[in-house]
């Protein structure tokens, strides 16, 4: 018996040695992140106002840049209850659990079974063995302990855990895209809801001019200064102005019905009170190009996955190599309960295994191939979106600047439409012109007024839509390391989410 045990024992250790030093290798590509040509500058920054102070970068909370308590107070909500970032939250937990159930594979496997057994034979058919005078009865009670550890000789539970953890960064960087994407989507609409405010302040301020233009309009047909036709005019104007300020609580309906659901809560208990356009127009760090590709999630998010992807060529790689298995079981075995944990009754085994696939095909071929595919593929994916990075940043920095150029303009057509308004009616008056004159310039005037409140619109939107393509003051060292991915108790970010 000693003869056989020491060789075994020789055989085991040299295995376990052979499996420690080749575990150190793994097969397939180092990961190296996919080049990019980022721009020296932003071509739409000519004649851009620098922020106040000169801060390159966006920090923390960027919607307090507004100005206005409600929409901090809103945004705030959706970072606690919008149920899209609770849905992301619980994709990063499982894709963090992935990386645990990948890291498990580096440890052996041990199990344990007890067990007890009673059989017997040779009776007479049709009657039981145990009241057999012939047959007889065995009892064989075990005790086994077994364990089994297969070396990552070739780095395949390596690259499979450094797949799993580049996904779970990747996750974390969707659930900041999902963040930012909320908070954005709910700044543009309350924005959007304080203009239709003003929008409808405008309409009411209208009607009632309006109702003074046809009061003044009876009056003279009265004394029969002017035509029925000028009265039916008027009336006609007023009637429209009174459907358009019923029609405009339709958008503001569904932009109060969009936040309530942004936040978290019913539509049908969720209200705003109307109230003025408080929120100022930002100054917004624009920062430079370089850093751009840091600052977006979403681009953060892509070049892990292509990290990732290029993990999975090493396990497909992998493939083609031999696996070694190492075992070891022992336990006692025995007829008799008493004699059962005795030396005597001991059994135990030991020994490698060595196991390769000598033909499959092209199995292994394919997944290798399918594997370099989609790294090529998440490769263009994470271009892609730097490109479309450096896009939403120029085209809302040209709208900024266009826009801001067009109000100005828009500014004086206000001024210049109320003012003919102001003489038109004066002369309508006196009597030296008829009512379709004055029509006309009050249409040009509420025409006016309309379009500058659709300029401060686009405007408001086109600064939540800068700050979203910039980043929203995220930076990509937020993602975490390794370190936090096996910490159980870490999160991607420190700001709850419910469900």
């Amino acid at each position: 018996m000693k003869h056989t045990q020491a060789p075994m024992h020789k055989t085991l250790l040299a295995a376990t040695a052979t499996a420690l030093l080749l575990s150190a290798c793994a097969v397939g590509p180092d990961y190296v992140r996919p080049a990019t040509v980022a721009p020296a500058a932003f071509k739409e920054m000519k004649d851009w106002k620098t922020a106040t102070p000169q801060d390159q970068e966006l920090h923390g909370k960027w919607w307090e840049i507004y100005q206005d308590p409600q929409l901090n107070a809103l945004v705030e909500q959706v970072n606690i209850s919008n149920q899209n970032l609770a849905q992301a939250e619980a994709q990063y937990r499982q894709a963090k659990a992935l990386v645990e159930s990948a890291r498990s594979s580096y440890f052996p496997t041990v199990s344990a079974n007890v067990s007890s057994t009673r059989s017997g034979g040779g009776g007479r058919t049709g009657t039981s063995s145990l009241n057999s005078s012939s047959g007889s009865v065995t009892t064989s009670d075990s005790l086994g302990l077994s364990a089994s550890w297969e070396p990552d000789l070739w780095g395949s539970i390596r690259r499979t855990v450094e797949s799993n953890q580049a996904s779970a960064q990747a996750s974390a960087a969707e659930l900041q895209v999902a963040r930012l994407s909320a908070q954005s989507t709910l700044a543009q609409n309350y924005l959007q809801l304080r203009v239709i405010d003003q929008q409808q302040n405008l309409l009411d301020d209208t009607v009632a001019a309006y109702q003074k233009s046809l009061q003044l309009t009876q009056n003279q047909y009265t004394v029969g200064v002017v035509a029925r036709s000028d009265v039916i005019q008027a009336q006609t104007q007023l009637r429209s102005a009174q459907a358009q300020a019923l029609d405009n609580g339709v958008l503001r309906a569904q932009l109060e019905h969009a936040i309530a659901l942004l936040t978290g809560q019913a539509a049908s208990s969720f209200s705003i009170t109307p109230a003025p356009l408080v929120a100022v127009l930002p100054d917004i760090p624009v920062g430079v190009p370089s850093s751009l590709l840091e600052r977006r999630p979403d681009v953060s998010s892509a070049e892990r996955l292509a990290a990732a992807a290029n993990a999975k060529i090493g396990v497909a790689k992998a493939a083609y190599f031999p696996n070694l298995t190492l075992s070891a079981s022992g336990g006692f075995q025995s007829n008799s309960f008493a004699d059962w944990l005795t030396v005597p009754n001991r059994i135990w085994s030991l020994g490698p295994a060595l196991a390769a696939t000598l033909f499959d095909g092209g199995a292994r071929r394919a997944q290798s191939d399918q594997a370099i595919a989609a790294y090529d593929a998440s490769v263009a994916v994470y271009k892609q979106a730097v490109l479309t990075s450096f896009q939403e940043v120029e085209d809302n920095l040209a709208a900024l600047r266009i826009l801001e150029q067009e109000a100005l303009v828009q500014g004086e057509t206000v001024q210049f439409a109320h003012h003919a308004l102001e003489l038109i009616l004066n002369q309508y008056k006196a009597g030296t012109v008829n009512y379709t004159s004055v029509v006309t310039a009050q249409a040009t005037a509420f025409s006016a007024d309309l379009s500058a409140l659709n300029i401060q619109n686009r405007r408001y939107a086109a600064s939540v839509l800068l700050i979203k393509a910039l980043g929203g003051g995220w930076n990509q060292s937020e993602l975490p390391d390794n370190a936090m991915l096996n910490d159980r108790n870490a999160t991607a970010d420190s700001k709850p989410v419910t469900k």
